[in-house]
């Protein structure tokens, strides 16, 4: 007798890295169930506030659900506020919703990004229970294994010697983040068959910076309203489709 399994993996996966003052958040759009692909267009990446975005991947149901309820929260968060809550504080409401749910969890990884209230650039990672970090750089996903080695490398600098005199960089600039979330995920989709088709890329800007990287950037479209606070712009592009 098989044992019921409410679960099943969606595939997809997403990217986070921060610089100094902005936050990259990416994730493709295919949605499979093993080498079937379900649909062709699943975001996996959702704008939560005007500094704030959640990826989620593998049960897509689940992500779905959660993501609903994480709005409703903001949103009655605003109405009694008057203001939009804090990336700080959304972590911590994620951390609470999931746990609350661990007895029958929410089959779902989730990649928190955006832009602290001192206009810093954060992410932060939580398994399915809750357990969560504030880090620069995190990968999840079925592609976990090939995408994360890479920001490992670029970004933490791990295996690499600095020449004397010259430590690595704290944070890399914006032309060069993006530039390897693009060739992250179009090696993962070259080796991968849960990942495909297309490929979404959301950057928070914090307020007052400058659009100094996104020149030339293809597929460039702002999705904020006013230039006087936090400014969200998003990058659409093509990735193999079979």
């Amino acid at each position: 007798m098989s044992l019921f399994n409410p679960y099943t993996q969606n595939g997809g996966t997403i990217l986070a890295i921060v610089g100094a003052d902005f936050s990259v958040v990416a994730g493709d759009t295919r949605q499979s169930e093993g080498y079937n692909i379900q649909t062709r267009f699943a975001p996996k990446v959702f704008r939560l506030t005007d500094r704030a975005l959640l990826a989620v991947n593998s049960f897509a149901a689940d992500g779905n659900m959660f993501v609903k309820k994480v709005k409703q929260r903001l949103e009655w968060y605003r109405h009694a506020h008057a203001k939009d809550m804090p990336l700080r504080s959304i972590a911590r409401l994620l951390q609470t919703m999931l746990y609350s749910g661990r007895f029958f969890p929410y089959y779902v990884y989730n990649i928190l990004g955006g832009i602290e209230e001192d206009g810093s650039g954060a992410v932060y990672s939580f398994d399915p229970v809750g357990s969560f970090e504030r880090e620069t750089c995190r990968a999840a996903g079925p592609a976990q294994s090939l995408l994360q080695p890479f920001p490992d490398n670029q970004i933490y600098f791990r295996n690499q010697q600095p020449a004397p005199g010259t430590p690595h960089p704290t944070h890399l600039p914006l032309k060069v983040v993006l530039a390897l979330v693009i060739d992250s995920f179009t090696s993962a989709t070259e080796r991968h068959i849960e990942v495909g088709d297309a490929l979404q890329i959301y950057i928070v800007l914090a307020k007052g910076r400058s659009l100094q990287g996104l020149e030339g950037a293809k597929g460039l479209e702002e999705l904020t309203i006013s230039e006087d606070g936090e400014r969200i712009f998003l990058v659409q592009q093509d990735l193999k489709k079979d």
